[in-house]
C-alpha cells in the first residue's frame, strides 16, 4: 500500500506546503509501513521530482508535458486521476493551496472519492483509517472526520505540519506518468499571472509575527505594530475583524479564512482571540498577547500576556529592542 502526495509548486519551485504535507505523509507512511509516492505535475520538472524525494518520497510519479507548462484545473486534475490509477493508494494527500485545492476537488468529485477538505491535523485511529481534523462552521467547531472506505483524501493547509529537513542522500525512483489529455484540451486558458509586490515580509514564511485586531481602531493603528515588526525582521498579521474593516489587505489575515501560521514567535496585539483567528495561530512556538482586557480568550494559548494599552507598550516593545539589537 502507499501514500500519495501531489507536489503543488509554482514554475518549478515547490511550495512549502508541499513538503510539510510530504513529511506528513512519511511519518504515517513509517506507522502504516507504506511507500510515499510523490506526484509531479509540469513541463520540466523532473529535478522537482528529485528534490520531492530528498523530503521522503520514496518514488515520484512525473507527468511532464508541454500542455502541463501552465496550471490547469482539469488538466492537473486528469493528471491525478491518473496517478491514483496507477498508484491504488490507500491515502491521498494535497497541501491546501489555491491551485491544489481545485485539483483534489475534482479528482474526488470525479472518482467518488471522500475528501476531507483543508485539513490542520491528521492521524490514524486504531485500524489505520485516515483521521482529519479539520475547522467547520467558520471554526467554531474542529470535527475529526474518519473515512468510511479507501482511498481517502485530504488536503492539509499550510503550517500545519513543520517543515521536513531536506535528506540528499536518500534515493528512489522517478516513474513518467502518461496523462491523456485530449479529453480536456481546450478547456482553460491561462492569460497571464500577476503578483503582489508589497515589500512587506509574508505572514505564511514569517518566523515572527506581530498581528493586529479589532483593538487598533483604524489602519493608522498599525503603524506602531510596523515599526515593532521592523525591527525585529517580522511580518505583520491581522485578524479577520482588522481586514473586513479595511484597515490592512487580506494577504495579511490570519486565522480560519485567512493563513495558518507556525511563527517561532506570534505578538497579538489588541486581538480578543476568537476561535477563527486561533484556528490560524495556535502551533506558534511563542505566543504573546497584549489586551485591556483580562479576560480576553488569546491570553489563553499565550505564554506571555501583557494587560494594557497597546499604544503605549508596542512603541515601549520597540524601543527596548532597538537598544537591545543595537538599532
Amino acid at each position: 500500500m502507499s501514500i500519495l502526495v501531489y507536489i503543488d509548486h509554482f514554475a518549478g519551485a515547490g511550495k512549502p506546503a508541499s513538503w510539510e504535507t510530504l513529511g506528513k505523509a512519511r511519518e504515517l507512511a513509517d506507522t502504516l509501513g507504506d511507500s510515499v509516492i510523490g506526484l509531479v505535475i509540469g513541463h520540466q520538472v523532473r529535478p522537482l521530482a528529485a528534490e520531492a524525494i530528498t523530503y521522503g518520497a520514496d518514488r515520484v510519479l512525473v507527468a511532464d508535458d508541454p500542455a502541463l507548462a501552465t496550471f490547469q484545473a482539469h488538466a492537473y486534475a486528469a493528471a491525478l486521476k491518473a496517478a491514483i490509477a496507477e498508484a491504488g493508494p490507500r491515502i491521498i494527500l494535497a497541501p491546501a493551496t489555491t491551485g491544489a485545492r481545485d485539483v483534489a476537488a475534482l479528482a474526488a468529485g470525479e472518482l467518488g472519492i471522500g475528501l476531507a477538505a483543508d485539513c490542520q491535523d491528521l492521524a490514524l485511529d486504531g485500524d489505520h483509517n485516515l483521521l482529519a481534523v479539520r475547522p467547520v462552521f467558520s471554526g467554531n467547531i474542529i470535527a475529526t472526520e474518519v473515512f468510511a472506505q479507501q482511498p481517502q483524501m485530504a488536503t492539509v493547509r499550510g503550517r500545519s505540519f513543520p517543515l521536513p529537513e531536506s535528506d540528499p542522500a536518500r534515493t528512489g525512483e522517478i516513474k513518467d506518468l502518461v496523462v491523456d489529455l485530449a479529453a480536456v484540451a481546450g478547456w482553460e486558458e491561462v492569460l497571464g499571472f500577476e503578483t503582489t509586490q508589497t515589500g512587506e515580509v509574508s505572514v505564511e514564511t514569517a518566523n515572527i509575527i506581530v498581528s493586529g485586531g479589532r483593538g487598533v481602531k483604524g489602519p493608522e493603528g498599525f503603524e506602531p505594530l510596523r515599526e515593532l515588526a521592523q525591527v525585529l525582521g517580522a511580518a505583520v498579521g491581522a485578524s479577520r475583524a482588522a481586514v473586513d474593516a479595511g484597515w490592512i489587505p487580506y494577504p495579511a489575515q490570519v486565522g480560519q479564512t485567512g493563513k495558518t501560521v507556525r511563527p517561532d514567535l506570534y505578538v497579538a496585539c489588541g486581538i480578543s482571540g476568537a476561535i477563527q483567528h486561533l484556528a490560524g495561530m495556535t502551533n506558534s512556538k511563542v505566543i504573546v498577547a497584549i489586551n485591556k482586557d483580562k479576560d480576553a480568550p488569546i491570553f489563553n494559548v499565550a505564554q506571555y500576556g501583557i494587560v494594557g494599552d497597546l499604544f503605549e507598550i508596542v512603541p515601549a516593545l520597540t524601543r527596548a529592542f532597538r537598544a537591545r539589537l543595537g538599532q
